[in-house]
């Protein structure tokens, strides 16, 4: 009886033993994984699809016939992408660039044209259709988002809603159902230097960011969006210079 006895309190030990080592290794890879995983999340936030929840910026501007999206003529329209190094600064990367005829039965406000100085009927122009634009445009985009790994574009706009509505019509119109933007969310660079640099008028947020801007080609859809994708990368790579991102790590358990 005494060495049944004997042998069931080592067996009981043992098994303790055991338990012990197996939680220990348990532990360890735990800690080990949590530790990767916020290596991993922290090396995420210096990619494209990590810094901005996956959603693929695009900047735009548009210059039109009017305020009206439903009614006024899109006349020109200008796209840039983005990309971002390994260190995570923002940059501008592919630009398209149209001037489009009106669609049919567009309205064309005067004062609209005068502001502008676009002559719609003008032959050098080089125009070309809506659905021309618009579908080279969101090629230009998947093509991006596939090689960055996002879900959804975004546009990035001074004053976005504009610019949103009048690229949202357009689209509509052409008949073009695999529109890659947020139907609603945007990024707007008016209300971001309004913040930043406490100026919300284009011009002179980017001469207070120290970019520079040439007036005489303001109300260029291509020259905008120029100034726009710079202004938007200066934002986002100050905030970062300035240490807020990346994002520190989250400890899940606290």
């Amino acid at each position: 009886m005494p060495f049944i006895i004997l042998i069931s309190i080592t067996s009981a030990r043992h098994t303790k033993f055991c338990h012990n080592i197996h939680y220990s290794r348990v532990k360890n890879r735990t800690l080990k994984l949590r530790t990767e995983n916020q290596m991993s999340n922290q090396n995420d936030q210096n990619i494209l699809s990590g810094r901005f929840r996956g959603y693929y910026p695009v900047v735009i501007d548009v210059e039109t016939a009017g305020f009206n999206a439903r009614t006024d003529a899109l006349l020109e329209i200008a796209a840039i992408t983005l990309k971002m190094d390994t260190e995570g600064w923002l940059t501008p990367a592919d630009t398209l660039h149209f001037h489009i005829e009106p669609f049919e039965g567009a309205n064309l406000d005067p004062a609209a044209l005068a502001f502008t100085g676009i002559d719609p009927t003008n032959p050098l122009r080089g125009a070309v259709s809506e659905y021309a634009a618009l579908h080279a445009i969101f090629k230009m985009i998947r093509k991006g988002m596939k090689d960055t790994n996002c879900n959804r574009a975004i546009i990035v706009a001074h004053n976005a809603n504009f610019d949103h509505n009048f690229v949202t019509a357009a689209a509509e119109r052409s008949g073009l159902k695999r529109n890659p933007f947020h139907p609603f969310a945007t990024f707007d660079t008016a209300a971001l230097s309004g913040l930043v640099l406490g100026q919300t008028i284009l011009a002179k947020a980017c001469i207070t960011a120290e970019i520079p801007f040439d007036s005489t080609q303001a109300h260029s859809a291509l020259y905008d969006t120029d100034r726009t994708a710079l202004l938007f990368c200066e934002l986002v790579n100050r905030w970062k210079r300035l240490g807020g991102w990346p994002l520190p790590p989250i400890d899940s358990e606290s």
